[in-house]
This record gives C-alpha cells, sequence and structure tokens, in this order.
C-alpha cells in the first residue's frame, strides 16, 4: 500500500465523500493499482483515502455489489479475480444488448445524436492519444449510453450499468494489448456511421464484431 500512485488521493471536497471515494478505488481495481486477490485493508485506505472507516465500509460494499471487490470470511475483502468463465459471459451479455442497440438507435437517431457521438470518440481518441485510461473508459461508456438512451434501451442500459465495473476491468485489460484501441476505435467509428445512416443492420453486425473481437483478445489475457 504504501507505493500506491495518486489515484487513490481526493484533492478537494465532493458534493458526496462516499461517491469520491468509491470512484478512486473503483479505478484502482480497475486500472490493476490493486491487483486481483489483493486485500483491502480498511485502515489503509482510510488513511489513503482521508475518510471514515464508516465511508471506506460503504465503499466496499458497494462494489461487492459491483462484482470487484469479494469479502472472505475472517479474512476480509479483496478484490475479485476475474476469471475466463464470469468474462464470457459477460460477452455474451454484451453480444445480445448491444447490437440490439445499436439497431434502435439507428432507426431513432437524430443529427444532434450523431453529434454526442462523434463528441465521444473525439474525447476517445484524445484519451488514446494521451494515454489515459480512465479518460477513454468513460468516454467509451458515454458512447454507449447514447446509443442506449436514445434507442430507448433504458432496462438495457441498468443492466449493463449493472455490470460496468467488470466491464470496465475487462476494457482497461484489452486496451492495453497491442492493436486493440486502433482497431476498437475504427469499429466504434462502423458503428457511428452505421447510426449517422440509419442502418439498423449494420449498425448492429458492427456491434456483434466489436464485442466478438475484444472476447477473443480477453480470452488470451485471463489466466484462471
Amino acid at each position: 500500500m504504501s507505493s500506491l500512485p495518486d489515484v487513490l488521493k481526493i484533492d478537494r471536497r465532493p458534493t458526496t465523500l462516499k461517491e469520491m471515494a468509491l470512484q478512486r478505488v473503483r479505478n484502482a481495481v480497475i486500472e490493476g493499482v490493486f491487483e486481483p486477490g489483493q486485500r483491502l485493508v480498511e485502515r489503509q485506505l482510510c488513511e489513503r483515502l482521508g475518510v471514515s472507516r464508516s465511508v471506506v465500509r460503504e465503499v466496499i460494499r458497494h462494489l461487492e455489489s459491483e462484482g470487484l471487490v469479494e469479502t472472505l470470511p475472517n479474512r476480509g475483502p479483496r478484490v475479485c479475480r476475474l476469471d475466463r468463465e464470469t468474462a464470457q459471459e459477460i460477452y455474451q451479455i454484451r453480444a445480445l444488448l448491444e447490437p440490439a442497440a445499436a439497431a434502435a438507435c439507428a432507426r431513432l437517431a437524430t443529427p444532434g445524436t450523431v453529434d454526442l457521438l462523434e463528441d465521444a470518440l473525439t474525447h476517445l481518441n484524445r484519451a488514446h492519444e494521451t494515454r489515459n485510461s480512465l479518460a477513454a473508459l468513460a468516454a467509451t461508456t458515454r458512447f454507449y449510453e447514447i446509443i442506449f438512451t436514445t434507442g430507448a434501451k433504458h432496462v438495457a442500459w441498468e443492466m449493463v450499468q449493472r455490470l460496468n465495473g467488470r466491464i470496465s476491468r475487462l476494457r482497461a485489460m484489452t486496451l492495453a494489448s497491442e492493436g486493440r484501441r486502433a482497431a476498437g476505435m475504427k469499429r466504434l467509428g462502423q458503428i457511428q456511421k452505421a447510426i449517422a445512416e440509419h442502418d439498423p443492420d449494420r449498425a448492429a453486425e458492427a456491434c456483434r464484431r466489436h464485442v466478438a473481437e475484444a472476447a477473443e483478445i480477453a480470452s488470451g489475457l485471463i489466466v484462471d
């Protein structure tokens, strides 16, 4: 814990201290600052975050609900290990939800929708250029949020949000692999273009290929 980077440091008081602490610890898990299987010691987290033990316990409970942390009897909380079977199931869910959302978005998209998607891709490309992984994950999440909400897939988006911690963890892993950034940007660009041209079939197919490519990369990176 003594060598943790500033990703955990809170520079200013947020509206809700618990939410800020949650985001800091979640980001540390997603970026691999806390490694799979690593114990999360409450006292040390309190010191690093500058918050009370009650806040840290709330954060841990929330991360347990996201599947990022597990608490073992007599051993305390630790970062969950992401096994290949769980990853495959997450990609299967994405492969069902995302193409349907992209197709619906293509049918309902307005010029404003297209502009929002372009803006998200601009932010994503900038994040890749500056190697800002957290900004890249935020821009990607925003891209999909626009697609789901425009397509009126609100319940589906709620399901994706519940998995978002683990989805982001997998994205961070695959984006670190050679060539994935460029390939992913190209595929997201195809999704955006199909939506702009109101082509639901092409939008859905680009989504399916994007998820399948990510799943294949993740399968080769995860060690059970």
